[in-house]
């Protein structure tokens, strides 16, 4: 069985070796045992796996959610609507998150009409909105 040195696994799976420290801490991944000259010796499955949290993080899922679908993957008796359940969870989470964008995009647009661009700061409407907005 190969076996991969953490800078080679952080190279095959393009992320930094400090990511990959981190999702040891975090659970994501095992640490490997030492080989006997004390270096951390990755079984070649691990590239496989660094690159699945990467690609579900890139579709917005957080790391204890990426947690959650490995944990499922290892678990026998889930099933396949057990992941659709949590992808769709997550569309949801995305969709109000893009209502919630749209809806500051307008107030500063909103507020951008309203400047000039001209003037002193001390002036300036989108500060005075932001100011009459936090006294509130």
């Amino acid at each position: 069985m190969a076996e991969l040195t953490i800078g080679e696994v952080a190279k095959r799976a393009g992320v930094h070796v400090e990511t990959l420290r981190y999702y040891e801490r975090r659970g994501l991944v095992e640490e490997p045992p030492r080989a006997p000259s004390n270096y951390r010796a990755y079984p070649v499955e691990t590239v496989h796996r660094v690159r699945f949290i990467k690609r579900a993080q890139e579709l917005g899922f957080s790391l204890d959610e990426i947690n959650d679908l490995l944990s499922l993957r290892a678990a026998p008796k889930a099933r396949c609507a057990d992941v659709r359940r949590r992808a769709e969870a997550k569309l949801d989470d995305i969709d109000e998150k893009m209502r919630t964008l749209r809806r500051m995009k307008k107030a500063l647009a909103g507020l951008v009409a309203q400047c000039s661009g001209r003037g002193p700061v001390t002036d300036c409407p989108i500060l005075e909105a932001i100011d009459q907005q936090a006294a509130e």
